[in-house]
């Protein structure tokens, strides 16, 4: 009997590895003889890049850069087995993950960082590029990343603006003189899951700048700063951002790929499932097992659970789904080959008690899942 095991990470208690293992942990518990293949997933956003480099077996390079309030933090990128292809997680430089939730300000911080990573791999002379947009902390419309790789953002006084989202409300001019020439000669892969445009109702500040510490004042004169910035970049460069699919993913930094990279943008699920071989492995499988922090409607719209499910269906294959907590609209996901979705709190607990315990829970529903599974096939006692 063969179970693929193909988690994301459960944010804030376990890794997609460690979630990857808690579940092979529980099935083996059930089913002492299955063959297991563990592998650990993401959709584009944190853990994308320890993913991809663990599959293709490749590796990491640290580099310190400005994180995303300015001061220096230690990023690192990754490069894939071909010995060709950069991937850079933009969370490592300018993520959630590096602000204290008390410092949390979408008009400060920046995406310079991003930049920084971009620059030195070109300097070592990569020009294949993965990157993965989740989890950032900013709302600068990529403006701190073209400002690291050389493009002048300029005022009335064609003085250079600062760093953060607040400032692009002062950019009246772009002065593309030196920004890298390099980057014209490569390609960029934009793996996100988000198609939201870049201002509006659903653009890039009102709907993720709240979780980046927006107040609702904030998040009004956010997105006008990125309207202000789409008219100057439409007057430069002729590509109108602003109700552009995907340009308002990881606070406008996908418009900026639109803008002024050659590039391209793909589910970033669907890039992680190129790369892994998931297809490929599971070939013959009776069960994929997958899972992630939190389920609802947003799941069906391109994370992790839901492209594990369609690869899986597409080989007749069924997938259940674990996950800390469930929200509403998961019967979207029926129609691509998820069989149930089941929370691992199985006792009334606070979160902090779960998050504490997430392995622990996630082995236990694992194994009963796995006994409920296989119990028609008489293959458990």
């Amino acid at each position: 009997m063969k179970i693929v095991i193909a988690p994301d990470s459960f944010k804030g208690c376990m890794s997609s590895v460690k979630a990857a293992n808690s579940i092979n942990k529980g099935v083996l518990r059930a089913f002492p003889e299955a063959e297991t293949i563990l592998l650990p997933v993401g959709d584009g956003g944190e853990g994308t890049l320890d993913t991809l480099v663990a599959a293709t077996e490749g590796y990491k390079i640290s580099v310190d850069v400005k994180g995303p309030l300015g001061d220096m933090t230690e990023a690192e990128y990754g490069i894939l087995g071909d010995g060709e292809t950069c991937v850079i997680e933009m969370a490592k430089a300018s993520g959630l993950v590096l602000v204290p939730p008390s410092q949390l300000n979408p008009l400060k911080t920046t995406t310079y960082g991003t930049g920084e990573l971009i620059k030195k791999a070109l300097d070592e002379g990569y020009k294949s590029f993965i990157l993965a947009l989740g989890g950032s902390a900013t709302n600068d419309g990529g403006a701190g990343m073209l400002q690291a790789l050389g493009l002048k953002l300029l005022d009335d006084n064609g003085e250079e603006i600062g760093l953060g989202g607040a400032e692009l409300i002062r950019v009246t001019s772009i002065d593309n003189s030196t920004f890298d020439s390099r980057i014209a000669g490569c390609e960029f892969l934009i793996a996100s899951d988000v198609q939201n445009p870049y201002i509006g109702p659903d653009g890039a500040s009102k709907v993720f700048g709240p979780q980046k510490g927006a107040s609702p004042q904030d998040v009004e004169f956010l997105d006008e700063c990125l309207r202000s910035f789409a008219d100057v970049i439409e007057k430069e460069t002729g590509v109108h951002l602003h109700d552009l699919p995907g340009a308002g993913a990881a606070g406008g930094i996908g418009g900026a790929f639109q803008a002024f990279f050659p590039s391209k943008m793909k589910r970033g699920i669907d890039v992680v499932i190129e790369y892994t071989r998931l297809n490929q492995l599971v070939e013959g499988a009776d069960l994929v097992i997958t899972g992630e922090g939190k389920v609802d409607f947003q799941t069906a719209s391109g994370k992790t659970p839901m492209g594990v499910a369609q690869a899986a269906s597409s080989k007749n294959i069924p997938t259940i789904i674990l996950a800390g907590s469930i929200g509403k609209g998961i019967e979207a996901l029926y129609q691509y080959g998820v069989v149930s979705v089941n929370s691992i709190i199985n006792e009334p607990m606070m979160l902090t008690e779960a998050m504490d315990k997430a392995c622990e829970l996630t082995e236990f529903t694992s194994e009963q899942i796995v006994r409920s599974f296989f119990y028609q096939k008489k293959l458990i006692n």
